[in-house]
């Protein structure tokens, strides 16, 4: 409901007079809702939005076009977008029924051209929006967009949704063998890097693994985490028979991710914690 007021004025004989003020109101038949599936993001994630778009009234709304902000925020003088629309991702539903998909207009922001809602119906738009390097990770941090409907004789009509950095680990590992190659009954050493590029650090509590079956088997192997050396049975396991090596829970940790916004660019510069196991052996 929209309120509005009006006031006359009444001029004779070089004089000026004004009437009462008269209120009146506008019923707003159109109410809009915006939800992401998902309450938290992190590196890397698809965010799936659903828009939804409510008619009360007797007639159709039509003509519409639906403007999504993608979460575009300010920082240090940079407007910044942290959300890219993935394409071909839309689907448009008028009272349940799936329709062609609307003409889309991507970058900055996000528009759905000519979109209907039914007399007394609803329509939903559903797509997704990918985390890009605007996107800050550090904990606590949102993603706060709005969309809009205007057009179709409205007044234009708001609202916004907020999702928040999740707060984790979000690890990888990479392994490298040396030498390459190796002699037959030579020394043999994994090097397996395990980064971090989450905002919380992984803890013993976490009981992080690492497996692996070794090809060609190792013998007489040794096992360090960081420099230190670790000892099987405390640390780790292996098979001589199957080539199975595995560490045991609680020996894993690794440091969080830092972050750093580029001052220029407005990118968010992840630098990962990293943790080191080497494993060496004879062929």
């Amino acid at each position: 409901m929209a309120l509005f007021t009006n006031q006359a004025q009444l001029s004779y004989n070089n004089s000026v007079v004004a009437s009462n003020i008269a209120v009146g109101e506008i019923l707003e038949v159109l109410s809009v809702t915006k939800t992401a599936l998902s309450t938290s993001y992190s590196r890397d994630d698809t965010v799936t939005y659903v828009i939804s778009l409510v008619n009360s009234g007797t007639l159709p709304v039509t003509g519409l076009t639906v403007t999504d902000d993608l979460g575009t925020y300010t920082s240090g003088g940079l407007t910044l977008t942290p959300l890219t629309y993935v394409n071909g991702s839309v689907r448009y539903f008028v009272d349940g029924v799936l329709q062609p998909a609307p003409a889309v207009t991507s970058g900055n922001s996000l528009s759905f051209a000519n979109i209907t809602v039914p007399a007394g119906g609803n329509t939903i738009i559903i797509y997704e929006a990918e985390i890009n390097s605007f996107a800050p990770l550090v904990a606590g941090s949102t993603i706060v967009n709005a969309v809009t409907a205007e057009g179709g004789g409205i007044t234009p009509i708001t609202a916004t949704e907020t999702v928040t950095a999740a707060v984790s680990p979000f690890l990888t590992i990479t392994k490298a063998i040396s030498p390459v190659p190796v002699t037959e009954n030579g020394t043999l050493t994994y090097t397996f890097t395990i980064a971090n590029y989450g905002n919380t650090p992984v803890l013993v509590t976490d009981d992080a693994i690492v497996t692996d079956t070794f090809n060609p088997i190792l013998t007489n192997v040794t096992a360090s985490f960081n420099g230190t050396t670790w000892v099987e049975g405390t640390n780790y396991t292996y098979d001589e028979t199957t080539g199975l090596f595995a560490t045991l829970p609680g020996q894993i940790t690794v440091p969080a991710a830092s972050y750093t916004q580029d001052p220029v660019t407005g990118n968010w510069i992840t630098t990962p914690g990293t943790a080191t196991l080497v494993v060496t052996g004879t062929v």
